[in-house]
């Protein structure tokens, strides 16, 4: 019996270690497998690292004769639609401009080494290489595939840009050329068909160039070779005939293979561990992720809203329209987006602090949730622009339209935010993607342009898309760009226009206007490049050197005030007095006989701001004028206020005084208004003798318009004054 209780005590043991074992051996056989796979894996892995740098080096190589190509293509551009070159190439006795402006030029290899000019037979005008003139035929040098460049800039003169390019085959090499019609900047053609002239540059790929492709582009081993070696890196280049003119060929670098043969040891070696700890480590690991996804989500949602307004942020919002613009490419509906930009934000935020700028931010974003659709999407982007987005079956505008409607009459009402009321308006841009076309990008460009076209026209309105504000928004790119250098290289200049005595008529001072002609343009109005130095930041660098400019010249009239307009943004900045102070010492002028003038728009808007900023200017000696009074809101209120030295009255109440009984009345009214406060008055907008005749009749002091004078030089004003002295002088003698 005991025996046989040993034997079942062995029985058991065995079984347990059977068992043991068993579980070792799955084991081990599971590591087995397991290691197998993953050494598997890395070498796929390797493979596919190889493959996918073979891949990139194929398209870094394609995009690096892009880039070449499109180097040449730009210059080609920039030097064919050019209003100078239209006019020399097609004028006559133009030669040595085009031979210096093309010609000279091609010895610069940065840009092209060969420029030629053809005909529409395609004879040369100019034909140039390395800055020497080319002696051989165009055919022999640079062989037939230019001339399918040519007669693809002829086929495009209708449809498209008149320009073509591709790499050619010439008696040097592989090149990349490109032709174009020689045209103005516009794109118009001075010239008719069968006159035309067509500008041909090359650019050779040789070994120097191709060695800085590779370089610029970290391509191993980058070298040119004929079409029909057999490589199994290349990339072949085809002329525009469709020929194979060779191959750029590479190295590979096979980084998958040497990634695989360090970490394998290293794979062996961890695998073993991963084995001992794979159930303890899949238990944790499942426990952190259920709880990471959990926080994951949380966090999304978090970072996807804006704080202060519990609306979408800008994330949410393209996460939103890149949904319902995948969902109108599946349904046909139309999406519409609207971006809203508040009108007057900043200058509350600056008169009444950030707390109450945050409150209206709240406020505003309360009361869009009302007006907007339910299926729409509600976003603050930041500062004070929002944004709409919402499906609708209508392929139009007219649903976001209502809306901006509704949007413009909620904003229009004051809003009572903590003790104050405030007024606030907006500035709306619309864009659709009627059945999803335009994707998100583009509709956000769209819709944020609009925007911006309806603050330049006045803010307080809906703007819908339309294609020529990207020309506009180009050209408006190019003038800043011009006004910018203008400004810094101090090329505006100022004009002055005469102020009378209306009794005596005699020159008694000048108004400062700034002029500008732009180079290749001409003169530009100001009602044209202002509100662009305004929106662009350099209203107050223009201000302050008209400024400066007026006060050295005045310094030549010492019996002459001079008056300057001061806009909005100069008001608006604090250090505005200091930079007055600092134009007054450095020009050593009296400041007493310096007006500035300042238009009621701004007073409406920023009252508070406004009397200080006239107390700090006054404090130095300056006088402020109420410029264009009577175009718009001006009150006694104002006059009394804000303490005005002098007031002009707007050339829309002068011009019909002697025809029209009310604007007579209103005028006479307004100088009488004037009189009781004891504030000089100017008349602008004279015209005529008798205009002047009958405000000088009704009281005004000073008079201004084209009969007494249109804006001049300085040098006119100083002719001018010296003729009226020596006038004087005569009639004192006469009289003594």
């Amino acid at each position: 019996m005991g025996a046989a209780f040993k034997s079942l005590r062995q029985s058991a043991h065995i079984g347990r270690h059977s068992i043991v074992t068993a579980v070792l051996v799955s084991f081990a056989l599971v590591v087995a497998v397991v290691t197998l796979m993953v050494l598997t894996a890395i070498g796929r892995v390797a493979d596919y690292s190889n493959k996918l740098d073979d891949e990139r080096s194929w398209e870094t190589t394609v995009g690096a004769l892009k880039t070449f190509q499109g180097q040449l293509e730009a210059t080609l551009h920039d030097h064919s639609a050019r209003n100078d070159a239209a006019r020399h190439v097609y004028g006559t006795d133009n030669q040595g401009w085009i031979v210096g402006n093309y010609g000279d030029i091609s010895s610069n290899g940065a840009l092209f080494d060969t420029a030629v000019i053809v005909d529409d037979d395609n004879k040369p005008v100019i034909a140039y290489h390395d800055g020497q003139p080319m002696t051989e035929n165009i055919e022999d040098v640079l062989g037939t595939a230019v001339w399918a460049l040519v007669d693809q800039a002829r086929t495009t003169r209708i449809t498209g840009v008149p320009e073509a390019s591709g790499y050619i085959m010439t008696r040097d090499g592989i090149a990349a050329a490109g032709a174009a019609t020689i045209r103005e900047r516009s794109g118009r053609i001075p010239v008719p068909e069968g006159h035309r002239r067509y500008l041909i540059l090359v650019r050779y790929l040789d070994a120097a160039r191709i060695k800085m492709l590779s370089n610029t582009y970290v391509i191993s081993g980058l070298t040119l070779v004929p079409p029909d070696t057999v490589a199994l890196h290349a990339v072949s280049i085809v002329d525009p005939l469709g020929k194979s003119l060779g191959r750029l060929m590479w190295s590979s670098r096979q980084p998958g293979d040497m990634s695989y043969q360090q970490v394998r040891p290293l794979v062996l070696g961890a695998l073993g561990l991963v084995g001992l700890f794979f159930v303890v480590l899949l238990i944790l690991g499942s426990l952190a992720g259920r709880r990471l996804r959990a926080e994951e989500v949380q966090a999304r949602q978090v970072s996807l809203r804006d704080r202060l307004s519990g609306l979408l942020n800008r994330e949410g919002l393209r996460l939103d329209v890149d949904r319902q613009v995948e969902r109108a490419r599946s349904d046909g509906t139309n999406v519409l987006l609207l971006y809203l930009d508040l009108d007057g934000f900043k200058e509350i935020n600056d008169a009444y602090g950030h707390g109450t700028g945050d409150q209206l931010i709240r406020a505003v974003a309360a009361g869009l949730k009302v007006l907007v659709p339910p299926q729409a999407a509600l976003a603050r982007l930041g500062g004070d622009e929002f944004a709409i987005v919402f499906p609708t079956k209508e392929l139009n505008d007219a649903p976001a339209l209502r809306l901006a409607e509704q949007i413009l009459d909620f904003l229009s009402e004051p809003l009572e935010i903590g003790r104050r009321v405030v007024v606030v308006g907006a500035s709306i841009g619309i864009a659709s993607s009627p059945e999803g076309r335009i994707d998100r990008e583009e509709l956000v460009r769209r819709a944020d342009l609009a925007m911006y076209k309806a603050k330049e026209a006045g803010r307080a309105r809906m703007t819908c898309y339309d294609t020529a504000m990207d020309a506009h928004r180009e050209e408006r790119n190019a003038l800043e760009l011009d006004l910018r250098r203008a400004i810094d290289m101090e090329e505006l200049t100022v004009a002055y226009q005469p102020l009378v005595d209306a009794s005596s008529c005699e020159m008694i001072g000048v108004e400062a206007l700034v002029r500008w002609n732009r180079p290749g343009h001409g003169p530009i109005s100001p009602e044209v490049f202002i509100p662009i130095a305004e929106t662009s930041g350099l209203i107050e660098a223009l201000g302050l050197l008209v400024l400066r400019k007026a006060c050295e010249a005045a310094r030549q009239w010492p019996d002459l005030h001079v008056a300057v307009n001061v806009s909005p943004g100069q008001f608006r900045n604090p250090a505005f007095a200091d930079y007055v102070r600092s134009v007054l010492n450095s020009t050593e002028i009296e400041a007493d006989r310096v007006t500035l003038e300042i238009t009621e728009g701004y007073i409406i808007q920023n009252p508070e701001r406004t009397r200080q900023s006239i107390e700090r200017l006054k404090r130095l000696g300056v006088n402020v004028a109420l410029d264009d009074f009577g175009s718009g809101f001006s009150s006694i209120g104002y006059l009394r206020q804000f303490g005005f030295d002098r007031i002009k009255i707007d050339r829309s109440l002068t011009m019909n005084v002697l025809e029209d009984n009310r604007a007579r009345e209103m005028v006479k009214a307004t100088v009488a208004l004037a009189r009781s406060l004891d504030i000089p008055v100017t008349a602008e907008g004279i015209e005529s003798e008798a205009q002047g005749r009958a405000l000088a009749g009704f009281g005004c002091d000073e008079l201004q318009g084209y009969f007494y004078g249109k804006p001049m030089p300085e040098a006119e004003i100083s002719k001018r004054l010296a003729v009226q002295m020596a006038t004087a002088l005569d009639e004192e003698h006469a009289a003594a």
